[in-house]
């Protein structure tokens, strides 16, 4: 019995050890397998761990080539600002230069629109001034005809005229027995009527003289009338008859002659003047008219015939 329960402990012993053995072998195959899988965990780990660390590498290269793309792009960003800001201002330019274009194009057109007024204007002065020159010419010939009446009438009639308050006709060579003395009077025209101020010597009959020279204006024939009148006084002898002149006489108005400043001025010459206030130029003026009603080259006292003597 006892064998039999040693066979029994040593079969157990052996099945247990047969069991221990087959274990063992099963554990270290499970080792060898998880040693194979970690080791390869391992490898692929530290694969990826390089890999990793390359991506890194890789990573910080392109932050330093995304920093630098950054600067370049804002330095892009500030070119393209400066170059729309140039663009806007030579844009602007352009506007005001266009505008200035079209303000100086409207200019020239209405210069030149001036300017053909001005030379229409510039032809028609000239056109002017020819006819000016022409009138002047005749004007000028017109002073010479009245410049030789009056010679004529100062060397042959002993014939002047001065203007003052009014005009004076004066006569010479009317006395036989002395040419030098003088007869004088002095009509004045004013409000389209003759006045008669002065005579030397006094005459008869001067009122209705002057009464005719209102109503026809006959100057030329008054004047003639008042010399033969003087002739007469002298060829009788008498140097002081007659009534005195009355200056408010009765006239009767009418339009007679009345000479422009111009014809004033460009008889003083050969015409005497006494000393003038302002006031009595515009007066005078009219006075120097009656001169030319009588000396003017249309009246016949420039048609020197015996028919027509004063």
């Amino acid at each position: 019995m006892q064998s039999g329960g040693r066979d029994g402990v040593s079969n157990r012993m052996a099945e247990s050890r047969f069991v221990c053995e087959r274990e063992i072998v099963i554990q270290q195959r499970k080792i060898d397998s998880s040693y194979t899988s970690y080791r390869n965990l391992l490898d692929s780990a530290l694969s990826e761990a390089q890999q990793t660390i390359q991506l890194q590498e890789k990573l910080g290269n392109l932050k330093g080539e995304l920093k630098e793309a950054e600067d370049a792009m804002i330095k892009a960003l500030s070119a393209k600002t400066r170059k729309e800001a140039r663009k806007m201002a030579l844009m602007e330019s352009i506007s005001v230069i266009n505008a200035r274009i079209e303000d100086l194009s409207n200019i020239v057109v209405d210069q030149k629109s001036r300017k053909d007024e001005y030379a229409a204007i510039v032809a028609r002065q000239s056109e002017a001034l020819t006819a000016y020159k022409e009138k002047l010419n005749q004007n000028s010939e017109h002073r010479d005809q009245i410049e030789d009446a009056i010679s004529w009438y100062n060397k042959v009639l002993g014939f002047h005229i001065e203007c003052g308050r009014g005009v004076k006709f004066i006569f010479t060579n009317i006395n036989p027995e002395n040419s030098n003395a003088e007869y004088s009077f002095v009509v004045r025209h004013e409000n389209e009527r003759y006045t008669l101020l002065d005579c030397d010597p006094p005459l008869c009959d001067t009122k209705e003289l002057v009464s005719e020279l209102n109503n026809s204006n006959g100057l030329f024939k008054f004047v003639r009338n008042m010399r033969e009148k003087f002739q007469g006084a002298a060829a009788r002898g008498i140097s002081n008859f007659g009534v005195s002149i009355d200056q408010d006489s009765t006239t009767v108005s009418i339009s007679a002659p009345v000479a422009s400043d111009s014809t004033y001025q460009s008889h003083k010459s050969p015409i005497k003047r006494k000393g003038l206030h302002s006031g009595e130029y515009a007066s005078n003026a009219r006075e120097v008219g009656i001169v030319e009603a009588i000396l003017s080259p249309g009246s016949s006292s420039l048609r020197r015939s015996s028919r027509l003597k004063v």
